[in-house]
C-alpha cells in the first residue's frame, strides 16, 4: 500500500509540533509544520502530576492538529510524546483525553527511542556526509545525545534534564544571576560526566545541535554578533557571551537581544546553561545546526515501515540472538499460530495487520527468558521486554509484547484485568496453542486444526484419529480449557471425523 503524505506529531514537554510531509521515492519533502507552545513540562507537580491547566493546553492543541489531520488515513499517522508524559503519574489518565483530541494514538516512548529518533531526523536534513556526527538535542525535561554514522545511531543516551525542569528548579519566576545559573551548569555538568567517556571514545568529527532550544542560542549569536567573525552556529566565544549578559540583565525578559523568541523566553536561562555544560565536558569549541529532529525522524521511521525496513523487526531479530532463542522452534510456533490467526481474522487486512506483526513478534521472543532460567521462563522474559530498550517500540508495545510472552503458558488470571473482546486473547490463545502443540520440539505433520471465535470464546475442532494417536497433546488440550473456563472464557475442543493432514510445513533444518 502506498501513500502520498504522511505526518508526525511530537508531543514535546515544551512545544507539541506537527510535521507533514510528502513521499518521494525513498524521500520525504517537508510540507507543512504546525506548532503549539504547550508547556506541558511546566504543568508536572511535585508529585509527578499534570496539572489541569497543562492537560487543556495539551487538549487543545491537539484538537487543532486533529482537524488538520482528519482526512489522513490512521496508519499514516505516528503520534510520540516523550519526558513528561513518560514521568507523569497520571499519564494513563491523560492519555485517552489526548488521543480523543488528536484522533489517533499516542505512543509514550523512552528515552533512547527519542534519541534514536532525533538522530534519523537531524541527520536526514544534514548533507550527507561520511563522517561521525554527536547530535544534541535540549528538550523541556530531557537532553539526548546520539553519536552516529550517516542516519545510523551508534551511541545513545537521554539524561533527565531539560529547560523546563531547569527553570523550575534553578531559575524561578525567571530570575538569573552568577550563583544560579553556576549551580545549573554544575547540575548538568554532572550529569554528562558520566556518559563523557564513552563518548569522547567513540568521537565524532562534527557536533550537531537539533530542537529549538539549539535554534534559538544559534540565532541569537549570529544575529547579534556574539560569535567570532565569520563563525555560524554556536561557538565556546558566542556562549560565554550569551551567558554573562544574562546574568548581567538579571532575566531572560529584561534581556534585549535579536533573535529571542517571546514564547521561549521562560526557558532560555536552562537552555544557555545545560549548553554550556555541553560544550565543556564535551570538550566542544563549535556546534553547526540541524532543523530535522523527532518530528522528521518519526516520518522517516514511518517510511521505513511502508518500505519494509520495519526498525521493530530489526529489534526482535536482535533479541533472539542476544538471548540465544532457538530458530528452529520459532519458526515451528510461528508457523502454527499465524495460521490458527488466520482462520478466526483476515491477516491481509490493514485493520489486523498490527495483530500479525505482534503475534509473530511475541513467538520470535517467547523463550528469551530462558537465558535467565527456566522455571518460570515466561515470566523472566516478559520482565525482560518490559524493561529493556527496544529500539521502534513504545511503551505501550513494549508493554503489550510482554504480556504475551507473560500469557504464552500457566494460569491466566494474570491477564484478567484485560476487557472481554480485546483483540490481545485472540493473540494469547493463538500463542499458546503453538507453543501447547509444539512442546515435543521435533518436526512432524500436524492436523488440520480449526480454530473458530464465539462471542464466549473459542471452538477447536481436531481430527478424532489424530487425538487417538496422541493422547498426551490430547490431555493437555483438555487442561487448557480448564485454564481458560476459570477466567470466564470458553474454549471447546470438538472432536471432528477426517484424516490427519499437515496444516503446516514441517520446518525445514538449515
Amino acid at each position: 500500500m502506498s501513500y502520498e503524505l504522511i505526518a508526525g506529531v511530537d508531543l514535546g514537554s515544551n512545544s507539541f509540533r506537527l510535521q507533514i510531509g510528502r513521499i518521494v521515492g525513498n524521500q520525504i519533502h517537508p510540507l507543512e509544520t504546525m506548532k503549539e507552545t504547550v508547556r506541558l513540562g511546566s504543568g508536572l507537580t511535585r508529585e509527578r502530576i499534570l496539572d489541569h491547566a497543562s492537560q487543556q493546553r495539551a487538549v487543545q492543541a491537539l484538537r487543532i492538529f486533529g482537524e488538520r489531520l482528519r482526512e489522513f488515513a490512521p496508519e499514516t499517522v505516528r503520534a510520540v510524546t516523550t519526558d513528561a508524559m513518560r514521568v507523569a503519574r497520571n499519564a494513563s489518565m491523560v492519555l485517552p483525553q489526548a488521543e480523543a483530541a488528536l484522533g489517533f494514538p499516542i505512543e509514550i516512548i523512552g528515552g533512547r527511542e527519542e534519541a534514536r529518533l532525533i538522530f534519523i531526523g537531524a541527520s536526514n536534513a544534514l548533507p550527507t556526509a561520511s563522517h561521525r556526527r554527536l547530535v544534541v538535542d535540549i528538550g523541556g525535561g530531557s537532553t539526548e545525545f546520539i553519536v552516529g554514522e550517516g542516519t545510523e545511531p551508534l551511541l545513545m543516551e537521554s539524561l533527565f534534564m531539560g529547560c523546563i525542569s531547569y527553570r523550575q528548579r534553578f531559575f524561578p519566576e525567571g530570575r538569573v544571576d552568577k550563583k544560579r545559573m553556576y549551580a545549573a551548569q554544575v547540575a548538568a555538568a554532572r550529569e554528562i560526566e558520566a556518559i563523557a567517556v564513552d563518548y569522547e571514545r567513540l568521537g565524532w568529527q562534527e557536533a550537531v545541535g537539533s530542537s529549538g532550544s539549539a535554534q534559538e542560542v544559534a540565532d541569537i549569536l549570529e544575529l547579534n554578533g556574539l560569535n567570532p567573525e565569520g563563525v555560524t552556529g554556536i561557538s565556546r566565544e558566542g556562549l560565554d557571551k550569551l551567558r554573562q549578559r544574562l546574568i548581567r540583565a538579571g532575566s531572560a525578559e529584561a534581556l534585549t537581544l535579536d533573535g529571542m523568541r517571546s514564547d521561549r523566553l521562560a526557558i532560555l536561562p536552562g537552555a544557555v546553561a545545560i549548553m554550556t555544560s555541553v560544550f565543556s565536558e564535551l570538550s566542544l569549541e563549535h556546534m553547526t545546526y540541524s532543523d530535522g529532529a523527532l518530528p522528521l525522524g518519526v516520518l522517516y521511521d514511518l517510511l521505513g515501515r511502508f518500505e519494509h525496513h520495519d526498525t521493530r523487526d530489526e529489534t526482535v531479530t536482535q533479541f533472539m540472538r542476544r538471548y540465544q532463542a532457538d530458530e528452529t522452534q520459532v519458526r515451528r510456533v510461528e508457523r502454527t499460530a499465524l495460521t490458527l490467526l488466520g482462520q478466526m481474522i483476515r491477516l491481509d487486512l490493514p485493520e489486523h495487520e498490527n495483530d500479525a506483526h505482534f503475534l509473530r513478534w511475541a513467538v520470535s521472543v517467547h523463550e528469551i527468558g530462558i537465558s535467565v532460567a527456566h522455571s518460570e521462563f515466561h515470566k523472566h522474559g516478559a520482565y525482560i521486554l518490559s524493561h529493556a530498550d527496544m529500539p521502534g517500540f513504545s511503551k505501550r508495545d513494549q508493554a503489550r509484547l510482554a504480556l504475551l510472552v507473560l500469557g504464552q503458558r500457566g494460569k491466566l488470571q494474570k491477564l484478567a484485568s484485560m476487557p472481554v473482546g480485546d483483540p490481545n486473547w485472540r493473540l494469547v490463545f493463538c500463542l499458546r496453542l503453538g507453543v501447547l502443540l509444539h512442546r515435543a520440539r521435533e518436526d512432524q505433520p500436524w492436523p488440520n486444526l480449526t480454530v473458530r471465535e464465539s462471542p464466549v470464546g473459542f471452538q477447536l475442532d481436531v481430527p478424532v484419529e489424530w487425538l487417538d494417536a496422541n493422547p498426551m497433546t490430547a490431555a493437555a488440550l483438555e487442561d487448557e480449557s480448564m485454564v481458560w473456563r476459570r477466567i470466564g472464557i470458553k474454549v471447546r475442543l470438538k472432536s471432528v471425523s477426517g484424516e490427519s493432514a499437515p496444516a503446516v510445513e514441517p520446518v525445514k533444518k538449515s
